[in-house]
């Protein structure tokens, strides 16, 4: 019944190891560090950090001996895993039959050993933290409280691995995840548009052909036939444009001047009437994401230009640093945002009922899309708005 219940309880500790990853899993300077000092506090000749496997030993980090795996039956992590203590500490004057069996596993022969089991949250010792020494000693309670403190850290930094590994195989997951989302908005943007363009052609040559006997009522109808298609097609357009934004976020960092940048997106206004934009002459941003600044400011300003109904749009563009962001804000004479509307706006999808100057009404994308660059640029936006008056939309980066 013993072998039995043993057996049980090694199975669920070799699980356990397992979710660690560390098996084999190479050097690391801040496990050396541990052992490094293990070595030094308890004035041991060698210390390890010892992965117990199905059959061996593995050691993450030693100090002061060969680091070679040996085979686990006899071996002093064995005993320390089962022995239920804190700190398991043996002499060869007191256990000879122990420092006896473990003779040839070991580089050089030790008298003295003491160990701290490393446990998971369940229980289970995955590994243990030890230091050798080849002759008969002890350690003193400072020594005893500093190498279970040690072996505590040990155990921290297998947690954050496992946590690290963890989120990132759900991170793999979720790129997948996110390409076949992609792949599907890509496949249905092009199923959609190619029937929509046949409906607004037909449309089109509907009234063209019928101008004559059609009257005024069927042809508001074919009108409105016309429009829905064009807002439908802008609507798939955005949400491609949405999905395939991730790889703007993915294009080399450099550095920009930013009235250069800002020059060459107002001059892409410089054909309409009455459009008046103002922008810093100075500004050298270092380390950054070039597109994806430029989409932010390009969705901003256009938003800014298109929801404006005054004679003379103007879009007045500042700028400033901090020791950990750079910082903008666009500030337009558009018509402005009801209070109770603002928190909406940049959610996915989510529009506001309102026409443009050319009666056309929004998507809810790109707004949404200018938020998730932000905060991929690990930044943040908001907005100040009075209905009839204009908007300030201010968003930071963050300096890398």
């Amino acid at each position: 019944m013993q072998q039995k219940y043993i057996s049980s309880k090694e199975k669920a500790r070799r699980g356990a190891l397992a979710e660690y990853a560390i098996f084999k899993s190479g050097e690391d300077k801040d496990y050396d560090q541990l052992t490094y000092l293990g070595a030094k506090i308890c004035q041991a000749p060698v210390a390890k950090i010892s992965i117990i496997g199905k059959n061996k030993v593995w050691y993450k980090s030693v100090f002061g001996t060969p680091q070679d795996e040996i085979f686990r039956k006899n071996s002093f992590c064995e005993h320390t895993i089962w022995a239920e203590e804190e700190i398991f500490i043996i002499n060869s004057r007191d256990q000879p039959e122990f420092f006896e069996q473990a003779k040839e596993l070991y580089s050089c022969e030790y008298h003295f050993y003491a160990g701290v089991p490393l446990l998971n949250e369940n229980g289970h010792a995955i590994a243990v933290f030890c230091v050798f020494d080849t002759k008969i000693r002890n350690l003193d309670q400072d020594q005893k409280k500093s190498l279970i403190a040690l072996a505590n850290q040990c155990m921290n930094l297998f947690e954050s691995r496992k946590h690290k590994t963890k989120l990132q195989h759900i991170q793999r997951k979720l790129k997948q995840k996110y390409k076949e989302l992609e792949k599907f908005a890509s496949l249905v943007s092009h199923d959609i548009k190619s029937p929509l363009a046949n409906i607004i052609s037909l449309t089109e040559l509907l009234k063209e052909e019928n101008k004559e006997t059609l009257d005024e009522q069927s042809r508001q109808y074919l009108d409105f036939l016309v429009e829905s298609s064009y807002s439908l097609r802008n609507y798939v357009d955005g949400i491609l444009k949405f999905y395939r934004s991730d790889h703007i976020l993915e294009k080399d960092f450099e550095d920009v001047h930013l009235p250069s940048l800002l020059k060459k997106i107002s001059d892409l206004y410089s054909l309409e009437e009455n459009v008046e934009i103002t922008y810093p002459d100075k500004g050298h941003l270092k380390n950054i994401n070039k597109a994806a600044l430029t989409q932010v400011f390009m969705n901003l300003i256009n938003n800014a230009l298109k929801y404006n109904n005054k004679s003379l749009r103007k879009v007045a563009i500042t700028y400033k640093e901090t020791d950990s962001y750079y910082c903008f804000a666009i500030t337009d004479n558009g018509n402005g945002i009801e209070n109770d509307n603002i928190e909406k706006i940049f959610k996915l999808f989510t529009t506001l009922d309102a026409q443009d100057r050319y009666g056309n009404h929004g998507s809810g994308i790109g707004l949404a899309t200018v938020k998730k660059h932000i905060e991929q640029m690990q930044g943040t936006i908001d907005v100040i708005s009075e209905k009839g008056v204009g908007s300030t939309f201010k968003f930071k980066i963050k300096r890398l």
